[in-house]
């Protein structure tokens, strides 16, 4: 029996690369591109005219009008089922955090050979999450894992819930009125006690338990 098709829309103001990624995902057996645009907004409202939802929305970190983050929290705004896939050229841990708050369902880099771009959109098909390797690993094996790990004090948990904002550690010791030697404490206690080696790693963490709502 065959698999269901897979219904993609992407946006990107870059119409060599929409159009370079429209013919690369169109190749890719068994999906095909149901909508694009060059801006988020245009993308939302060409979504809201469709019959039917796309599988997967593929957007751009950085556009103009609406950029990538914007675009994410409209759409799970309007459609909270929508699987999102961010495609980035950076790589920067503010970039990636501040993508997964706005409601992506993974994050991948411009860079990537397009056999991960298709297993990236076959994944997301399926599942709730996709991150590549600059976000995966032990790191994610972890966090999705549904062991029970040791109880966070409610000062753990304010420090995760500013991990996920665009604070420096400096600046999260000044929110909570410690010194930045105690907030460097909290974080290497949460990465021995969480088995997390970065602050993306403590972001998706809080992100997965609702410990990001402000």
């Amino acid at each position: 029996m065959n698999e269901p098709q897979i219904t993609v829309a992407l946006a990107d103001d870059h119409t060599i690369l929409r159009e370079g990624l429209i013919r690369i995902i169109s190749n890719f057996p068994g999906v095909v591109v149901v909508a694009d645009a060059n801006d988020g907004k245009a993308l939302v409202d060409r979504i809201g005219k469709l019959e039917t939802l796309p599988d997967i929305v593929l957007i751009d970190v950085n556009m103009p009008t609406m950029d990538g983050y914007t675009t994410a929290r409209e759409l799970k705004r309007r459609w909270p089922e929508l699987r999102i896939l961010a495609l980035s050229m950076y790589e920067h841990e503010e970039n990636i955090i501040k993508m997964l708050r706005s409601g992506a369902n993974g994050y991948v880099l411009k860079n990537i050979k397009p056999a991960e771009l298709q297993n990236a959109i076959r994944h997301l098909k399926y599942n709730e999450f996709y991150y590549s390797d600059i976000v995966t690993g032990r790191l994610l094996n972890m966090v999705y894992q549904e062991e029970d790990t040791e109880p966070l004090t409610d000062r753990e948990l304010e420090f995760l819930k500013y991990c996920c904002m665009e604070k420096t550690y400096k600046e999260i010791a000044e929110l909570m009125h410690l010194s930045p030697r105690t907030i460097d404490g909290y974080r290497d206690a949460l990465f021995k006690k969480l088995n997390i080696t970065s602050r993306v790693g403590l972001a998706i963490f809080a992100i997965r338990i609702g410990a990001h709502v402000v």
